[in-house]
């Protein structure tokens, strides 16, 4: 089912003997779009520690009682290796992550959920002489938090800006990108499929499209409260001229 990103923040995380936790943000990979970790915040807001855990460490979420299960207790998910999310994600601290709970890593074979495609960057060598971990850091790690707010380029001009995902909680791969067209106040909502954009500016937060500012104001309209059915997502692909492709 496709689910809102921003809907998801506030999830409780259900460790294997108790809460422990809410969900905080999703890191994707920005060139196949599969969510790599699910950010858990631990804590208050200002003593707040904050823990990645891959799709494959959860369990089946139950979405009435807004829950994501993970299988490790909650001893371990606090003692934890800690990570700086205000720096970008090395290599070395997610080796240490998925170490520490003995989980399989997404990068390897078996290590990404059904259907997701598996993100396989160059291995680090063993013989690095590198000291400093940052300069291995995936620079395809993106925080869904941090994109909210990008500006949307379409050929011709600017044209609002990102205010959500949509995430298919069976492949754990984002689905299509909410975009409010106005510029200033809140408007109208369309969406977008990622493979429909061009070029994603990090420097400038400006998401590249290509189409044309008329087109996607003309495109259907995307109602937040309603769910995206399979006559919705036709007319929306038929709009657009492309071909609606397996995900």
């Amino acid at each position: 089912m496709l689910r809102s990103v921003n809907s998801l923040r506030g999830y409780s995380i259900l460790a294997t003997d108790g809460e422990i936790g809410a969900v905080d943000d999703l890191f994707f990979d920005d060139q196949t779009w599969a969510v790599a970790y699910l950010v858990a915040r631990l804590g208050g807001l200002l003593d707040a520690k904050r823990v990645l855990l891959p799709p494959t460490a959860l369990g089946r979420p139950d979405w009435e009682k807004q829950q994501f299960p993970v299988a490790a207790s909650k001893r371990d998910i606090e003692n934890c290796p800690d990570i700086d999310l205000d720096k970008p994600i090395s290599r070395q601290h997610e080796e240490e992550l998925f170490k520490y709970f003995g989980w399989a890593p997404y990068w390897m074979p078996g290590g990404a959920p059904m259907g997701v495609l598996p993100i396989i960057p160059p291995p680090i060598p063993e013989t690095s002489t590198a000291t400093d971990p940052d300069e291995h850091a995936d620079p395809h790690l993106q925080s869904a938090r941090d994109v909210v707010g990008y500006r949307l380029q379409a050929t011709d001009g600017r044209i609002g800006h990102v205010d959500d995902f949509v995430v298919d909680d069976a492949t754990w791969s984002f689905k299509y990108i909410v975009v409010d067209t106005a510029i200033l106040l809140a408007g109208r909502k369309v969406i977008i499929a990622p493979r429909w954009i061009r070029s994603i500016n990090w420097e400038d937060q400006t998401v590249q499209i290509e189409f044309s500012m008329q087109m996607v104001k003309d495109s259907p309209h995307f109602d937040p409260s309603a769910p995206i059915n399979e006559a919705y997502e036709r007319r929306l692909y038929d709009y657009y001229g492309r071909p609606i492709l397996p995900t």
